[in-house]
């Protein structure tokens, strides 16, 4: 089977599908044969994201919906169901990088970024496994981070979040792979996505920040959202069906 066709007939929910990673993921699933559908807070890049799939002969929807609440949650599944008759496969990308140590973040950021980056994933965790159930069998793709193997400085309220992840991948692993469904965890390192873009260029000295991130992996570069895409399409084939409950990092080497 050609690469092209790894995804044929699946239909794909991809969350954070507006920019970086999420994005690279909906174009990878569309151009293997998926049927995708992005959900994202901000509906002018959903529907953007959206339009260039439909444009290049592939097949995508839009859908505006806030992660971190439960009704947006429900109501994006229900679309999805109602509309195309499945979700075969869920990968849940949508986050936020949050800074500071444990004495610096307030009980509002630490709220905020358990929200998103954790409580939005066991909503549509819980969403999606129900209907793999019925359809016995899916594919659960959870974007972590190296920050939730080995902690970040400065990033501590972050990489509780992404251990987070990892934890609840493994507990749905654990619970329903005898229902077929399998679910797994990437762990990336630096990453080049617009919001990593921010940061290096709001930073007092931009040229030294992006060397320090270079400076962290052993590879000496910063990796690339379709090099994401890549292994999230992998495990959301039938290519990966003996892989279950595992975080596989992505980091150029920074966790070897």
């Amino acid at each position: 089977m050609s690469k092209m066709q790894r995804l044929k007939d699946k239909v794909a929910l991809v969350t954070g599908s507006g920019a970086g990673i999420g994005e690279s993921i909906c174009l990878r699933f569309a151009s293997e044969g998926a049927c995708v559908v992005g959900m994202d807070s901000n509906q002018i890049e959903a529907e953007r994201v959206a339009t260039t799939i439909n444009t290049s002969g592939f097949r995508a929807y839009a859908q505006t919906g806030d992660v971190s609440k439960q009704t947006d949650c429900t109501r994006v599944v229900k679309w999805v169901i109602s509309n195309l008759g499945s979700i075969d496969v869920l990968c849940n990308v949508a986050g936020i990088v949050t800074g500071g140590t444990l004495l610096d973040v307030s009980e509002e950021i630490w709220r905020r970024t358990m929200d998103i980056n954790l409580k939005g994933m066991y909503y549509l965790c819980q969403l999606a496994v129900k209907e793999m159930i019925r359809q016995e069998g899916g594919a659960i793709i959870n974007i972590s981070s190296v920050a939730g193997l080995i902690g970040l400085k400065n990033r501590a309220v972050y990489s509780v979040s992404k251990a987070g992840i990892i934890a609840l991948t493994k507990s749905v692993a654990t619970d329903f792979i005898k229902k077929g469904v399998r679910a797994n965890a990437i762990c990336p390192g630096v990453i080049e996505s617009p919001s990593w873009k921010e940061r290096v260029n709001t930073s007092t000295d931009p040229e030294k920040a992006l060397q320090d991130f270079i400076d962290q992996v052993p590879l000496g570069r910063v990796g690339k959202p379709e090099e994401v895409a890549a292994l999230a399409a992998y495990l959301a084939s039938d290519e990966s069906a003996f892989m279950t409950g595992q975080a596989l990092s992505i980091d150029g080497g920074k966790t070897m």
